[in-house]
């Protein structure tokens, strides 16, 4: 259903660091197209993908900013090793706990860190 979605970071450099490890820990790529931003997914030219970057987006309204609306992303993960994986990774690289690997309701297991500019991140294993 999702083409793309992106979050606006002030810190280009420590994103990227932040974005690497959970890349990695959920079996995903990062390709860098741009000096001022890079793409999250799985491969450099499929969808859905996530924009991570600092360029100001022409559909902000006035007042906006990075770190000023809270953007939430899901991540979908093989297992529960994943999301295990993604939340130990994610927090090894500056993440903030916002929510624990385990069982969120019947057949969903999730777990939840807040990014440097704290947007929401999830991975979830489903099933």
């Amino acid at each position: 259903m999702l083409d793309h979605t992106g979050i606006v970071v002030t810190d280009l450099a420590k994103a990227r660091t932040f974005y690497d490890a959970v890349a990695k820990a959920l079996g995903l790529g990062i390709v860098t197209p741009h000096k001022d931003f890079f793409l999250l997914g799985k491969g450099p030219k499929e969808i859905p993908y996530l924009w991570i970057g600092t360029l100001r987006p022409s559909y902000w309204i006035e007042g906006s900013r990075a770190g000023i609306n809270q953007m939430h992303v899901a991540f979908a993960a093989k297992d529960k090793a994943t999301v295990d994986e993604f939340y130990r990774a994610a927090m090894a690289a500056g993440g903030r706990d916002f929510g624990k690997p385990g069982p969120r309701e019947a057949g969903y297991y999730g777990a939840f860190v807040l990014d440097p500019d704290g947007n929401n991140i999830e991975a979830v294993a489903r099933g």
